[in-house]
């Protein structure tokens, strides 16, 4: 990205002299986080839509992979996608500048704790919007003096709290110093109304999401055997991910060899309706997860201790009923992925301990009691 910090410069500039008729209009909202930050981002997402003005169009940026969650959103939110690994690349970069330049936003919010000053701050600047508001940024050592000076592209800055904190409470405190009114923050958890529609399944149906783009967090393929053998008879389970999740995970196809194991390959649009017909879904603490949880299903996550006190296990205060984990307790807990402890058969030392007697003992709980 060095080349862009000596080009970005003269090209905001010139930018800048382009012509925009007419007054400024609309709300931008930045949210540059993957599938699972999305997931989280729409329970909040209502509230800022409130930032506009009567007659104004919300907008919000995702990236291109974030973008698959954009249906959890209110049909009257525009979305605009944007494949941040091409924004290396000039013509992608200018490109997307100028669309956001000439949309005139008037006002711009990034959402984001964790910001990268040459890609999603980039696109803040590429705005030139009169009105511009975000958190102030998580410490980045690697960007630090970067993100000190971008600090002058916004109008307002919110101290939300330190540097590990619950998503789902610091998007809430966000949304209390964007609009003026305080309110509790919301469970993980979408109202009916602004769910998908449920599909209603031929047998009672666990889904398995056993998945993740860090294996580390993967649990073993015997542990989920155990679990599936252990189902009352009938029950049927869905492995669900993509075709390219078994090719690089092979050993996981000796589950579909299970009588009552079969593949699901859904789109998440589509997998949230079948998510909502499900009795239970278990998965690793991913994007699939959440989805889960705010659609309502039983669903208990096989979790890491990773993202303890940001992300998974939830705070208490937004936790509904229908959220289950385990996990096994580090002192290290919190790392936010940067483990530093030598790999157990190819898992974190967090994983490799989880405790399947407690993991079975929670799937049968909850199968009788069906939530």
């Amino acid at each position: 990205m060095r080349a862009h910090r000596l080009i970005d410069p003269a090209f905001l500039r010139l930018l800048s002299l382009r012509r925009r008729p007419g007054k400024p209009s609309g709300v931008l909202l930045l949210s540059a986080g993957g599938l699972g930050d999305t997931v989280l981002f729409s329970l909040v997402l209502p509230r800022l839509v409130e930032l506009a003005h009567v007659g104004e169009q919300v907008t919000v940026l995702l990236r291109a992979d974030g973008a698959r969650m954009s249906f959890l959103f209110p049909p009257e939110v525009q979305v605009l996608k944007v494949d941040f690994g091409r924004l290396r690349d000039l013509d992608y970069r200018f490109e997307i500048a100028r669309r956001i330049y000439d949309a005139h936003y008037r006002l711009v919010v990034h959402t984001d704790f964790l910001r990268h000053p040459d890609l999603d701050e980039f696109l803040v600047a590429a705005a030139h919007a009169p009105e511009s508001a975000a958190m102030e940024p998580r410490p980045w050592p690697k960007h630090q003096r970067r993100l000190n000076a971008n600090r002058r592209l916004y109008d307002r800055l919110f101290d939300s709290g330190p540097a590990v904190a619950d998503k789902v409470t610091r998007f809430s405190r966000f949304a209390d110093f964007l609009t003026g009114e305080i309110q509790a923050p919301p469970l993980v958890l979408l109202p009916p109304s602004a769910r998908p529609p449920a599909q209603v399944l031929p047998a009672p149906t666990v889904l398995f999401q056993p998945f993740s783009a860090v294996k580390q967090k993967q649990s073993p393929p015997e542990l989920w055997a155990m679990i599936a053998r252990s189902l009352p008879q009938g029950w049927q389970v869905r492995l669900a991910g993509h075709p390219s999740d078994l090719d690089r995970n092979p050993e996981y196809r000796a589950l579909l060899d299970l009588p009552n194991v079969t593949f699901e390959g859904a789109p998440f649009a589509e997998l949230a309706g079948i998510i909502q017909g499900c009795r239970l879904v278990v998965s690793v603490d991913t994007a699939c997860m959440h989805l889960a949880v705010v659609l309502g299903a039983p669903t208990l996550c096989l979790a890491s201790s990773a993202y303890v006190g940001e992300i998974v296990p939830y705070a208490p205060e937004v936790t509904p009923a229908n959220a289950h984990f385990v996990r096994h307790d580090m002192d290290c807990r919190g790392c936010l992925g940067d483990c530093r402890l030598p790999s157990e058969r190819g898992m974190y030392p967090c994983v490799a301990a989880l405790d399947s007697d407690a993991i079975l003992a929670q799937v049968a709980d909850i199968v009788a009691r069906g939530i």
